[in-house]
């Protein structure tokens, strides 16, 4: 008997707000077929994983290791990259997302490796607490404290998270 295995599949996936469509073997790992199929390298692929943080995206708004996700496991999801942080400023140009400019501003990354990472799952973090409260150190370090950086320390990525927390609560 002889069974018929499916090596390719058709996804359907809306990233950074456009609907997307790429044919990807079954057992590729989200974050190559991003980088590769969609052509978003933004996402970088650090320990291939799921230990380092560096390929976290949003799948439906939910902080995911992109490297340990099937692309087909995604068909017909909303996905966020790094590259979906910012919004559009209705001027031609778009305006960064409050955890963006805090890492600007604060100088928290050297190498950038981890950045895209980082950015993700604090922002993630940061829009789902509620922005009327002062965040706590406990808070910081629990948004922190998933993602490797090999280069700052931590300190000004604290720093940022912080700056961040207080900019998106002044918004309010």
């Amino acid at each position: 008997m002889t069974t018929s295995i499916d090596s390719e599949r058709t996804v359907r996936v809306t990233v950074n707000g456009v609907p997307r469509e790429a044919t990807v073997p079954v057992r590729r790992v989200l974050a190559d077929a991003l980088r590769d199929d969609l052509g978003l390298t933004g996402t970088h692929v650090g320990c291939a994983h799921g230990v380092c943080g560096s390929c976290t995206v949003l799948v439906d708004g939910e902080p995911v290791r992109s490297c340990l996700v099937l692309a087909v496991q995604v068909d017909g999801a909303e996905v966020t990259t790094v590259e979906g942080l910012a919004r559009e400023d209705h001027q031609g140009g778009q305006v960064l997302h409050p955890v963006q400019e805090a890492f600007r501003e604060c100088h928290a990354l050297q190498c950038g490796f981890c950045t895209p990472g980082f950015l993700v799952t604090i922002a993630a973090g940061l829009e789902a607490r509620d922005r009327s409260a002062e965040i706590t150190e406990e808070e910081v370090d629990e948004l922190v404290g998933g993602n490797l950086c090999r280069c700052t320390g931590y300190a000004n990525i604290k720093k940022a998270v912080r700056h961040a927390a207080a900019t998106m609560r002044e918004a309010q």
